[in-house]
């Protein structure tokens, strides 16, 4: 087999084995109904692991690039004449949590989004109209006949879950397929009937908060906002997880549900629990937390060892740098659009749940030894 040349570019192996694959397609190395080197002589070409070459040929097959025949191999297809899909975002928290607008970013540097359209539906006006726009932005997606809709639900509305509900209800009597990004649409441990992607965040409330059990820390709060999406709920139980497993105390006086800016509020149960540790459901509460203590005349992590879980832009430049969970947020939009493509070719497949891998990254928060910035949670 002769030498494939890569093309220059940065990022994850697997992306660089498909645009060099796609690169060799549209050039007409290979032509239509020609069969591809077989994923062994892929593998020596590339230098490259089979997993590796695997999902690099899974996208061109989502790309509608090649066909893969069983007992045959892999096959060019015949260039469609469709202009591809229009997709509809439809993120009422975009400007608010900090994840989604890298997923949307992960979504549009996707090599497989060249041939479609991804659509932002604007979200203007006040919270209080939010539940409001993402209704009306999902008549519109409907309207449109879009090919596909990637919906992460509404969260911090006390009518949250009946809007979602009624939006995914909409959609699937229109017949559109929706991808949830990081959240289910009902609450959790109820799963839902739609792809799923994002993290284990049952796993990362484990991880988490091992990572303090392991420090010594044993009277560990939980704190999230009231009204938080079905994740908070997924990665409090991992908490309470990590707590039996390590037998320490599960106490319901440390979960606390509460606006973490609200002085009088804090100081009031930091008094009557004394945590010595403080897992919180996402960074942007561990950052206002952290503030709302430091007021208190509080040390972080002297008295009270904190940590999140996002890995938020901001996470390192708290007054305190936050030990957190890195979300792998670019790769999830990526791996939600191969996700969205898989559901349309194959409709009638199980629901099913993609989560990424993430990443613990420690820093003084915490109060452990040393900054070991990229260290994978056990």
């Amino acid at each position: 087999m002769a030498a494939i040349h890569e093309p220059e570019l940065s990022g994850p192996k697997y992306r660089q084995v498909y645009a060099a694959l796609e690169q060799q397609i549209r050039c007409g190395r290979w032509k239509s109904g020609d069969r591809l080197p077989s994923e062994a002589d892929l593998v020596r070409a590339f230098g490259a692991s089979r997993i590796t070459i695997g999902r690099a040929v899974r996208d061109l097959q989502a790309a509608g690039l090649v066909e893969r025949r069983a007992g045959s191999g892999t096959f060019v297809k015949r260039p469609s004449a469709s202009p591809g899909y229009s997709f509809g975002l439809l993120i009422p928290d975009l400007g608010d949590t900090e994840i989604f607008e890298p997923m949307c970013q992960g979504m549009m540097a996707s090599p497989l989004a060249r041939q479609h359209a991804l659509i932002w539906g604007g979200m203007p006006g006040g919270d209080e109209l939010k539940e409001d726009r993402a209704w009306e932005l999902c008549r519109h997606y409907i309207d449109r006949r879009v090919a596909g809709v990637f919906f992460a639900p509404l969260e911090l509305t006390p009518g949250k879950d009946e809007v979602n509900g009624r939006i995914a209800g909409a959609f699937e009597e229109a017949a559109i397929p929706i991808v949830l990004l990081d959240r289910t649409v009902l609450p959790y441990p109820r799963r839902g009937r739609h792809d799923l992607v994002g993290i284990d965040n049952r796993r990362a409330g484990y991880v988490i908060t091992e990572h303090l059990l392991r420090l010594g820390a044993r009277r560990i709060a939980f704190v999230a906002l009231p009204h938080a999406a079905a994740t908070v709920d997924t990665r409090q139980a991992g908490y309470r997880e990590a707590l039996y497993t390590w037998d320490a105390p599960v106490d319901r006086a440390l979960v606390w549900r509460i606006d973490p800016a609200d002085r009088s509020e804090v100081e009031r149960r930091f008094a009557s629990a004394a945590p010595d540790g403080i897992v919180c459901a996402n960074d942007r509460t561990a950052g206002l937390l952290m503030q709302t203590l430091l007021r208190l005349g509080l040390s972080v992590p002297r008295d009270v060892r904190l940590v999140g879980i996002d890995d938020v832009d901001y996470a390192a430049l708290l007054p305190v740098p936050l030990t957190t969970l890195r979300q792998p947020t670019r790769e999830i939009g990526d791996a939600a659009l191969t996700t969205m493509l898989e559901r349309l070719a194959r409709p009638d497949r199980p629901a099913r749940d993609v989560l990424l891998h993430a990443q613990l990254v420690v820093r003084e928060s915490c109060g452990g030894k040393g900054s070991r910035d990229g260290v994978d949670g056990h």
